[in-house]
C-alpha cells in the first residue's frame, strides 16, 4: 500500500443514530493513530448533531451528514429535516460516496453496522473494494443478545458483507470476556479476519477539550452519567429520588444528563435538584474523562465508551443497564459484575429507592476494576497502532505508542 505525497488516509464511518458512543469511539481511534504516526490523516463521516462540540487533533477532521434518530421501537426518523427517512438515507448515501471518492482513503473503517444504516455504505464499500482500499469493520465487545443479533443481521444481509467485502474485523474487546458473534453461523474465513484488539483505554491527561463547557466540580462527588441521555431519564430519576428520600447520603452527586435528553425532562430534574444541596446537574461536558478521573465513583448505564472510561480511570462503578432496544448493556454489566469489575443494579420496574440509596452509599468503598486481574484488556490502541503499522510500514511517521488516548 503506497501513499501519495507520503501521506496515508483513513476514512471512518459512524452512523450515529443514538447517543454519543459511536462518534466518541471513532474519534478516539483517530486520535490514537495521528498521535502514533505523523504520516496519516483521518476523515470521520458522522451523523452526530454535536460532533462540532468536540475538539479534534491536527490531521483529523469530519464531514457531518444529516442526522437520524433511532426510536425505541427500532424505527428511524430524520433528526432535523422535515423529509422522509428514505430521502434522508439517499442524501447520506450520496455524501458518503462523494467523500470517499474525493478523499481516496487507503483504509476505510466502518463502525458497527456492516453495510451502514439501511445499507447506505454498501455502494461505497463496493467502489472502494474495486479500488483495492482495505476495508475494516469495527465491532464493540458485545453487540446484542445472540438471537436478536442473528435476526437483525439476517434481515440486513450483514454476513455476506463480512464474507465478501471486508478484509479485516476488529473487535474492541477481549475473547476472554465475550465473543460478539457467539451463536451466529460464522465461517472459518470470517473468523480468520477477526482480531480482538482489547478495550480502548481513555486518556485522562489530554487537554483536547480542557476548559470547554466543564462544570465546577464539587468535592468528594459521585459522577452519574447517562451517555447521550436519550434514554437516561429513568436512571437520573432513580438517583434524584434516592437523594430526596435519603438526605443522609454523605456524597455530593454530579449528574451529567446528556445532550439528547429532552429539554422538558431536564427542566423537571433541575427543579427537583434545586432543593438538594448535594446534587449538581449539567447537560454535557466534552471532557468527561477528566471529570470522571476526579470522582470517587461512577454510576452509569454501561455503554461501551462509559465502560472503557471506568476501566481506564479505575473507579468503583455501579452499572444500571438498559434492556431496550438492545440487551448489550445488560450483558456487559452482568458479565463484568460476575467478574467483580463493577457492581450492577437491575431495573426491574419497581426501582427500589432504598436499594439505590444503599448502592450510592457503598460505591466509594467498593473495589476498583484493577482489583480483578485481566492482563492486556486495555491494550486496544496499542494493538490498533501495531496492526496499522503492519499494513503501512513503520516509516518515518511512526512516532510512539500511546497507552492513553482521548
Amino acid at each position: 500500500m503506497h501513499a501519495t505525497g507520503d501521506q496515508f488516509r483513513l476514512l471512518i464511518y459512524s452512523h450515529d443514530t443514538f447517543g454519543l458512543g459511536h462518534l466518541r469511539r471513532c474519534r478516539a481511534i483517530a486520535h490514537a493513530l495521528v498521535d502514533h504516526r505523523s504520516d496519516i490523516s483521518v476523515l470521520i463521516l458522522s451523523g452526530s448533531p454535536i460532533i462540532g462540540s468536540y475538539g479534534f487533533r491536527p490531521r483529523v477532521d469530519f464531514v457531518r451528514f444529516p442526522g437520524v434518530v433511532k426510536l425505541r421501537n427500532g424505527d428511524y426518523s430524520p433528526r432535523g429535516l422535515d423529509i422522509s427517512i428514505e430521502d434522508a438515507i439517499s442524501i447520506r448515501e450520496k455524501l458518503i460516496r462523494a467523500s470517499a471518492e474525493a478523499f481516496r482513503p487507503h483504509v476505510f473503517l466502518v463502525d458497527k453496522e456492516p453495510l451502514g444504516l439501511r445499507g447506505e455504505v454498501g455502494p461505497t464499500l463496493e467502489m472502494l473494494k474495486n479500488n483495492r482500499t482495505r476495508l475494516v469493520l469495527g465491532l464493540r465487545d458485545i453487540m446484542d443478545d445472540q438471537d436478536q443479533l442473528a435476526e437483525e443481521w439476517d434481515r440486513k444481509a450483514a454476513m455476506p458483507a463480512l464474507e465478501n467485502l471486508y478484509d479485516n474485523i476488529w473487535v474492541y474487546g477481549s475473547d476472554r470476556i465475550y465473543d460478539p458473534l457467539a451463536g451466529l453461523s460464522v465461517s472459518n474465513a470470517v473468523r480468520r479476519k477477526m482480531a480482538y484488539t482489547g478495550y480502548l483505554r481513555r486518556n485522562f491527561a489530554s487537554g483536547t477539550n480542557a476548559g470547554r463547557s466543564s462544570p465546577e466540580l464539587p468535592d468528594n462527588f459521585v459522577l452519574v452519567t447517562t451517555g447521550g441521555g436519550g434514554d437516561g431519564a429513568t436512571l437520573v430519576d432513580w438517583v434524584i429520588s434516592a437523594c430526596e428520600q435519603y438526605p443522609s447520603i454523605p456524597h455530593n452527586i454530579l449528574i451529567v444528563m446528556g445532550p439528547f435528553m429532552p429539554a422538558e425532562t431536564q427542566s423537571s430534574f433541575r427543579a427537583r435538584a434545586a432543593h438538594l444541596p448535594r446534587v449538581q446537574l449539567t447537560t454535557f461536558v466534552p471532557d468527561l474523562e477528566r471529570v470522571m478521573s476526579r470522582s470517587s465513583g461512577v454510576i452509569g448505564m454501561g455503554g461501551y465508551n462509559t465502560f472503557c472510561e471506568i476501566l481506564a480511570a479505575d473507579k468503583p462503578a455501579l452499572i444500571v443497564p438498559r434492556t431496550v432496544p438492545r440487551l448489550e448493556q445488560f450483558i456487559r454489566a452482568d458479565r463484568m459484575s460476575k467478574l467483580g469489575v463493577v457492581s450492577m443494579l437491575v431495573d426491574d420496574d419497581n426501582r427500589s429507592i432504598a436499594a439505590m440509596a444503599d448502592a450510592i452509599n457503598r460505591l466509594p468503598h467498593q473495589a476498583s476494576p484493577s482489583s480483578v486481574n485481566l492482563p492486556g484488556y486495555l491494550d486496544g490502541f496499542q494493538n490498533i497502532n501495531r496492526i496499522v503499522d503492519g499494513w503501512l510500514g513503520p516509516g518515518a511517521g511512526a512516532q510512539r505508542s500511546l497507552e492513553l488516548v482521548n
